[in-house]
């Protein structure tokens, strides 16, 4: 079973009004449980909206949001259910700290889950093991901590709460390339070792690829397509003629096979492509990182 599944979602702002407008159109898409899902599209083509249907922060104009089969809107009074179930990170997740100290910050939605002391204690250690936190700085308040370290008590309070799939709106925005790396590695770990559905929104189509088994792309409020990251990104052209980009090491592939090089239209990653210029040289993949070591 999906662990989410939209059937035709439409959701309408200002429904009614003159200023409607028709956000999600139709929307029909399934989530596997364990999976790695990348969503992404243009400002405004709809990602927002979706992953805040998710976990009941909007309501559809008309469909159904199933999460683990059951319609999150069938008993509305118990919508904050979802919630634990559904953990939503927003972008700039830093701003969404509040209490006194961190540890009481990662422990605000365990307690909310009417936990007992021992288990909450337990879950904001293994939740700040996770995120990368120290745990030095559990006891500092929120507002002492640098912008990296803020992302990371922020994303330990959705990570606490156990919550079966966990959606992340720009997790890596306005970090470093090696905070990118070690934020979006330790999500990716999380959701392995943990099983924990994830879903993450990005403009970064290099953080994708590397990241996500699958990609949903979102156009002028619709599921202009989906798949597996080669799927996808073999797709570059209609994805450039929207406006949207691919990984530097797409359009490299592409520009190779101009040249009578053609290694696939399904090159995402560089290894991918080192394996497949191996294969087209007719030479192992030592040989080629040889050749590269040495400059020939």
């Amino acid at each position: 079973m999906s662990i989410v599944e939209l059937k035709d979602v439409n959701f309408v702002y200002g429904q009614g009004t003159p200023y409607e407008i028709n956000a999600l159109k139709n929307i029909n898409l399934t989530v596997e449980h364990g999976s790695i899902t990348g969503l992404i599209g243009h400002t405004g083509s709809g990602k927002s909206t979706l992953v805040q249907l998710l976990n009941g922060l909007l309501k559809p104009s008309s469909g159904q949001v199933l999460i683990d089969g059951t319609d999150i809107w069938a008993e509305p009074k118990k919508i904050r259910d979802i919630r634990f179930k559904v953990g939503l990170v927003m972008q700039y997740p830093e701003y969404q700290l509040f209490d006194e100290t961190v540890r009481d910050d990662i422990a605000f939605g365990p307690k909310n889950m009417g936990l007992d002391e021992e288990e909450i204690k337990k879950r904001v250690i293994e939740a700040a093991e996770f995120s990368g936190l120290d745990s030095a700085l559990l006891d500092k308040s929120p507002f002492d901590l640098s912008g990296g370290q803020k992302r990371r008590a922020a994303l330990a309070g959705v990570m606490a709460m156990n919550p079966k799939l966990l959606v992340l709106d720009e997790p890596a925005a306005g970090l470093d390339p090696r905070g990118r790396r070690e934020i979006l590695g330790r999500i990716r770990t999380y959701g392995r070792e943990s099983g924990t559905s994830v879903m993450i929104v990005s403009h970064s189509m290099e953080d994708m690829a590397k990241y996500c088994d699958r990609i949903l792309v979102m156009c002028g409020g619709q599921l202009m397509m989906e798949g597996t990251c080669a799927e996808v990104f073999s797709r570059y052209n209609e994805l450039i003629e929207v406006g949207l980009d691919v990984p530097q090491i797409t359009k490299i592939a592409a520009a190779l096979k101009k040249h009578g090089v053609d290694i696939g239209d399904d090159v995402y990653t560089v290894n991918f492509a080192l394996a497949r210029v191996a294969e087209f040289m007719g030479l192992s993949l030592d040989q080629i990182e040889g050749r590269l070591h040495h400059g020939s």
